[in-house]
């Protein structure tokens, strides 16, 4: 056998690493394929959800489905001949989905989508993917390719065209061929649902759980406010003799979950004077929503005063009054802007409470929310003027309610998280955003936020005045892990109200000897 001549050996490096440009252009341009699809996503849709699909080009999600969602996350994984790429799917809820809070109970059926529905929604997402996964390759192949040719001195046209179009041809027909060899019902292996959605499966009546779990996490309420109570214990000053004219519950975005047995247990256990509510009650603004989740009898049936405004959730248009209506007629509720531009204060044991509703609306889209917020805010601003302010100003929007003056401090919702600032207090979301709410899930491997969503804890204020109608304390209490029937403490916290109401009223009484009062507010004369 004679040994390979020098032209020989030339040929075959020279023929390799022509293969080797070839696979590498190939890989390249699958890459671009993957980005182009995770840029332009397909969507698609269902009656009640939609999808915003991809491709991933994560190794470990091979030939497999991810769909994350707020309930949990779903996998469904196949096997096929080939490694196929990953597909991912972005649900969200449709709006339509409020078509069945025309019914006593919701079950979890209700929202799956029929056979036909999903095969056209899978038909038009692969559809969609396989033209932008096509475009991607065969852009990115030539924009290499070019670059290359720019590079170099002697160009040879032909051998860079052949070398396109068969790294084209891999990069599309190999994951190409994966994919249809491998997504077949046959191939299927397996599927797991993971965290709340693992849970909502066993069973239905998915209202109704939530409840349940309120009512499960009283115990452990109880021991946060014993907590609280050593606390007050320990670091109030001794020789303060006032007593307590009020106590109210802050809540804020419940987002249409029925925590109120647990509502219940925090006004009977800490004595609550009223509770104030600043929004986002519901999600889609519509008043089925509330009758779906037994809202209404709930809030009726806590025996206290509901003080109420408008969030931007609790609207499905603009100048839409329905909800602010139905709360109206809960006999103990107080809506502090009943209709748009109509105040009234409410003064209880002598505290006084005023605020405003949201400008904003369910699905809004505007470029613009700064400016509604500074017109809601000013209009308030002069249907006040030249009165007293009240001693609690109450608005779900942060940027409207800071921008005005109260007695002893501003409230605001709508940013499920508890903050404050000298006197202007952020009420956290009361149920964790609701179950309607798209938040990222944390490890569920991971004992202490296991199937609960990450950065989003239960959180809620019990704001007491002195019987000198000062504020006396802030408590403010977050914890986790009430869906999954797992409460764990978070944080509880005592602030000295002086430190938020520095100037308190002079001679002024509160509590309860001080009769109930609702009144409105009109426009006094320059």
């Amino acid at each position: 056998m004679s040994e390979a001549t020098p032209h020989d050996r030339r040929y075959l490096w020279h023929s390799a690493r022509l293969v080797l440009a070839v696979v590498l252009l190939a890989a390249v341009a699958s890459w671009g394929g993957l980005a182009a699809t995770r840029i332009w996503p397909v969507n698609t849709q269902t009656d009640y959800f939609s999808a915003q699909v991809s491709l991933t080009p994560g190794i470990g999600q091979t030939s497999t489905v991810h769909t994350p969602t707020v309930f949990g996350d779903i996998d469904v994984e196949f096997d096929g001949p080939l490694p196929a790429p990953g597909i991912e799917a972005q649900v969200q809820v449709r709006q339509e989905i409020t078509d069945l809070f025309t019914g006593t109970r919701l079950d979890v059926n209700d929202f799956q989508p029929d056979a036909d529905q999903l095969a056209g929604a899978i038909e038009q997402a692969a559809a969609g993917l396989a033209w932008r996964f096509l475009g991607g390759a065969l852009i990115t192949a030539a924009l290499v390719a070019g670059l290359y040719a720019v590079g170099r001195r002697r160009r040879s046209w032909a051998k860079l065209a052949l070398a396109w179009l068969i790294a084209s041809a891999l990069a599309v027909g190999t994951p190409g061929l994966a994919s249809y060899l491998t997504y077949r019902p046959g191939a299927l292996t397996a599927y797991r649902a993971t965290s709340l959605l693992a849970t909502v499966q066993q069973g239905s009546g998915m209202m109704a759980a939530i409840t349940g779990q309120a009512q499960a996490a009283g115990p452990y309420i109880q021991n946060l406010f014993a907590l609280s109570t050593a606390l007050q214990n320990e670091f109030a000053p001794q020789e303060d003799t006032r007593e307590i004219g009020a106590r109210f519950l802050l809540i804020s975005d419940m987002h249409g979950a029925n925590y109120y047995p647990l509502v219940q247990q925090i006004i009977d256990t800490e004595e609550i004077t009223a509770v104030i509510d600043t929004g986002d009650l519901i999600n889609f603004g519509l008043v089925e929503e509330g009758q779906l989740a037994d809202i209404y009898t709930s809030i009726a049936d806590l025996g206290v005063p509901y003080v109420y405004i408008r969030g931007n959730h609790d609207a499905a248009s603009a100048g839409d009054e329905k909800f602010l209506d139905r709360m109206a007629q809960i006999p103990n509720v107080i809506v502090l802007e009943p209709d748009e531009g109509e105040y009234v204060e409410a003064a209880i044991n002598g505290v006084t409470i005023s605020g405003f509703n949201d400008a904003r609306y369910f699905n809004e889209e505007r470029e613009d929310f700064g400016t509604p917020q500074v017109e809601i805010a000013d209009r308030f601003k002069e249907a006040t003027a030249g009165r007293t302010p009240s001693d609690i100003v109450a608005s779900h929007q942060p940027y409207a309610v800071r921008r005005l003056e109260a007695g002893a401090l501003t409230l605001n919702g709508h940013m499920h998280q508890a903050d404050l600032d000298g006197q202007h207090v952020g009420v956290g979301t009361f149920s964790g955003g609701g179950l309607f709410n798209h938040f990222i899930f944390s490890d569920e491997e991971n004992d202490d936020t296991g199937g609960e969503i990450e950065g989003q804890p239960y959180a809620f204020d019990i704001l007491s005045f002195a019987d000198d109608c000062s504020v006396d304390s802030l408590a403010r209490f977050s914890f986790r892990n009430l869906v999954s029937g797992r409460p764990q403490y978070d944080d509880v916290s005592l602030v000295n109200g002086s430190t938020i109401d520095p100037d308190p009223p002079q001679d002024r009484t509160c509590g309860p000897e001080q009769s109930l009062s609702v009144t409105p507010i009109e426009p006094t004369s320059p």
